[in-house]
């Protein structure tokens, strides 16, 4: 539906009839008009048809595939600005005497232990998500590229299970850590001037475009799990346990603290697949009860999953010297997100596979 008409010689003829009469006042991404158009009223829109008729549906989700994928990336990206904003804030507030004694005077709150603890969830979500995104599209060339034919076939499954992950999970989390960094400015992260606000009501737009949160997770419960009976579901688990090994095998601290937090977390998944493909058809209400927390479990265990790889490929070049501050940093992220994180999974699998009953007992009179 274009906003001109277009004459056989390829020039522009008259306006259709689809003016814009008015511009929407939303909570965040201002800078983005979101218009409301008028269709008809003097005479009827032109449009036209894109393809093959009876398609459209095939070919937006085309789109929307791609478009999910951007906006969690776009998740990743708020939540890393969010998080360097609140990390020169923490350095440049003075605030307070360390509870250590360290300093005996008033210390920038970065010295502070809570204020450390915000601005680390910060960064190991940030960093997970960014793993995870860093993770799909690799399989998605790989799908695409690779010449054989079974290894991009298996990398498109994978890709297609990991895409409500990046979507959901993403954007759920820069929601958590763009509100921590308004949380770090104390009273000045609600003042608007500071900018760190902005990226609190930014945030709450990508858990809602391109599909909901829920959206996600009932695409993950019906389409990449119940469909094919967990398969693809349980083939991550694998590939997991093969990382859980390595972590086992490395022997530090760090990898030892990581494989047992992954290993946890991945029960919790598998016991949540497992319900998931027993229930789905059976006991539907009680399965997509837990959709969402599903999604976030998921997203929880790949993220770590990755960090976990992450901390191996560390270890290792910390090892050979390179980049010390960086790799020793790396390392600390990773069993950041495994203590403070990763250990949410099994609460998940709880609240998911024994929880259901209580999301749908309350009559609908009594809401």
């Amino acid at each position: 539906v274009p906003k001109f008409l277009v004459n056989k010689d390829g020039s522009l003829g008259a306006r259709n009839d689809a003016p814009c009469v008015s511009i929407e006042h939303k909570l965040g991404i201002k800078a983005s008009p979101t218009a409301v158009l008028q269709f008809g009223d003097h005479g009827g829109a032109v449009g036209y048809l894109v393809g093959q008729e009876n398609r459209g549906l095939e070919y937006m989700f085309i789109m929307m595939n791609a478009a999910r994928y951007g906006v969690g990336l776009q998740g990743v990206a708020i939540a890393e600005r969010a998080y360097q904003k609140a990390v020169q804030y923490a350095k440049d507030r003075v605030q307070s005497r360390p509870v250590d004694g360290s300093i005996n005077a008033s210390a920038a709150i970065i010295h502070h232990p809570d204020v450390k603890r915000m601005l680390m969830t910060m960064r190991a979500y940030t960093e997970g998500c960014r793993a995870m995104a860093s993770t799909a599209v690799a399989a998605y060339d790989a799908a695409h590229h690779h010449p054989d034919a079974q290894v991009r076939k298996d990398n498109a499954t994978f890709y297609e299970f990991m895409v409500p992950l990046v979507k959901g999970y993403s954007t759920e989390m820069s929601l958590e850590v763009t509100s921590l960094g308004v949380q770090v400015h104390g009273g000045m992260g609600f003042i608007e001037e500071t900018g760190a606000a902005q990226y609190y009501r930014d945030a709450k737009i990508l858990t809602i475009y391109e599909g909901t949160t829920a959206i996600q997770a009932n695409d993950l419960v019906g389409r990449k799990t119940a469909r094919d009976g967990g398969q693809s579901a349980r083939a991550i688990a694998t590939q997991i346990e093969k990382t859980e090994g390595e972590l086992q095998a490395s022997g530090t601290p760090a990898a030892l603290a990581m494989a047992r937090r992954l290993a946890a977390a991945r029960q919790a998944y598998l016991d949540v697949v497992d319900f998931v493909c027993g229930g789905a058809k059976a006991s539907p209400n009680a399965v997509f009860a837990g959709s969402v927390p599903y999604l976030m479990l998921a997203g929880n265990l790949v993220a770590g999953w990755q960090l976990g790889r992450s901390l191996l490929v560390a270890q290792d070049l910390l090892q050979k010297g390179q980049d010390e501050a960086f790799m020793r940093a790396k390392i600390a992220t990773a069993q950041f997100y495994a203590e403070h994180i990763l250990v949410k999974a099994p609460g998940l699998r709880d609240s998911i596979v024994e929880g259901a009953e209580s999301v749908t007992a309350l009559a609908l009179d009594s809401f």
